[in-house]
């Protein structure tokens, strides 16, 4: 089993559907863009969104054990997969990447 990259690169914010559809929340995301965690495929890592974490664990856990090329190419890099939080609101993109460095 490999290690896993993810790397936040985009936090979007909808503040009109905020206003419209939500209740007022003291706080919601800490991600911040070009953070940078690893996993060892099974286990979220120390300070990352447990709800984000809920919505990419599939993926990180498919890429450790080798799985690749999912939905026949859809990324440039067969190893990797770009996948979003399900926040609505504010929804966090996250790039995974397998590395070559095996899991503790």
């Amino acid at each position: 089993m490999k290690k896993c990259k993810i790397t936040v690169v985009r936090k979007a914010n909808y503040v009109d559907l905020q206003q419209k559809y939500e209740n007022p929340i003291s706080h919601a995301c800490s991600m911040i863009e070009n953070q940078v965690f690893i996993s060892n495929g099974w286990e979220k890592p120390e300070g990352f969104c447990q709800s984000a974490w809920d919505s990419i664990s599939e993926f990180v856990l498919a890429l450790s054990h080798g799985a690749s090329n999912f939905y026949d190419g859809w990324m440039k890099n067969p190893k990797s997969a770009m996948i979003s939080c399900n926040d609505g609101f504010r929804p966090v993109s996250f790039l995974i990447e397998a590395l070559d460095e095996d899991a503790n």
